[in-house]
């Protein structure tokens, strides 16, 4: 039976999420990949016990996640369910519903049907009674939003979840959904969007409200968790050479997340360029990649995978430094507009 570190609480940073009165980890175990049916389950033990080990309470899911879909839950649910049980309620278990889980007109977007359904399943393959934030995965052009976060503010109402999020919404539909939540008496918590060094796009002001995700979030006090962190390996050293035969890539299980086509010999080049920075930072390129989210306020958490417990160890050794100069900042930003 594992007995958690009883020093897993001294080097892990918490920050306030946006203006509520929940605190996350700085770094966050995602588990979209290496958590499926063709992954090694005493691997997957030892990630998720090294991961609390360090202070990483929140660990978030999405009903798609595996593959197949739903198997990342259900692997979590049996750790979970054997090992983490006593630790519930030091825990933040999050998962979300939006993409494709079953045939029909009922099994992918954003309608009420969909929604509850699938945080039901999702429940039973986790083993709890609650999800601590249950999400939007993605918007729905077709559903009203009216009806995606109603639900959202009855799922929080049911006990289902504690707290509700959006993820990948733009900045004209994060504004819809934080008014719509907000005067529902359910607001947003936290929003959950792709970022990364080489991924900015919640940077760029938005044409229709001339604003960015990151500067809504942080004007309405909203949480902000980036997930692909490492943007699928190209911010670590895995790619600095050529194509590891032994990786997901390499052996064509990328799960649609990055081929070889994303792993262009420019791309390379820039990432060498930010090892060298790194380096000299005594940081690994994933552990300044990790630091360089984390240095705006408005960044909540990091969510990072992990493939095995010396690579979740490394990631979440950025915390050793925070810290930019202006010159580290200024050479980042000139190797990243080449």
């Amino acid at each position: 039976m594992y007995t958690a570190s009883a020093a897993r609480y001294d080097d892990m940073k918490y920050k306030r999420c946006g203006k509520s009165g929940l605190l996350l980890p700085v770094i966050s175990l995602g588990l979209w990949h290496n958590f499926g049916d063709m992954d090694d389950f005493a691997n997957m033990q030892q990630i998720i016990f090294s991961a609390f080990d360090c202070g990483i309470t929140h660990f978030d899911l999405a009903n798609n996640y595996g593959p197949p879909a739903g198997e990342a839950e259900i692997n979590f649910g049996k750790i979970f369910k054997q090992d983490l049980r006593p630790y519930r309620d030091e825990m933040i278990i999050s998962s979300k519903a939006g993409y494709y889980m079953w045939p029909g007109p009922y099994g992918e977007w954003g309608s009420r049907k969909y929604l509850i359904a699938s945080l039901d399943q999702s429940l039973k393959r986790i083993g709890v009674d609650y999800v601590d934030i249950f999400y939007s995965h993605r918007f729905d052009p077709n559903t009203p939003l009216e009806e995606t976060m109603m639900t959202l503010d009855q799922i929080v109402r049911s006990g289902k979840a504690l707290y509700a999020g959006i993820s990948s919404y733009d900045a004209e539909q994060t504004t819809k959904a934080i008014a719509i939540l907000k005067s529902l008496g359910t607001p947003c918590l936290i929003h959950q969007p792709r970022y990364s060094m080489y991924d900015r796009w919640i940077e760029q002001p938005n044409a229709v409200v001339n604003k960015s995700v990151l500067d809504i979030l942080g004007e309405e006090g909203i949480g902000c968790i980036a997930f692909s962190p490492l943007a699928q390996g190209l911010l670590t050293d895995k790619y600095l050479e050529t194509i590891p035969a032994a990786s997901r890539v390499g052996r064509g299980l990328s799960n649609g997340a990055i081929s070889q086509n994303d792993i262009s010999a420019a791309k390379i080049e820039q990432s060498r360029k930010l090892n060298e920075i790194a380096m000299k930072r005594g940081q690994s390129l994933a552990q300044m990649a990790i630091a360089w989210l984390l240095k705006d306020e408005r960044i909540t958490s990091v969510l990072v995978g992990a493939s095995s417990t010396a690579q979740l160890n490394e990631n979440a050794n950025a915390l050793k430094n925070m810290d930019f100069t202006h010159d580290e900042l200024y050479n980042i930003e000139q190797v990243l507009r080449q």
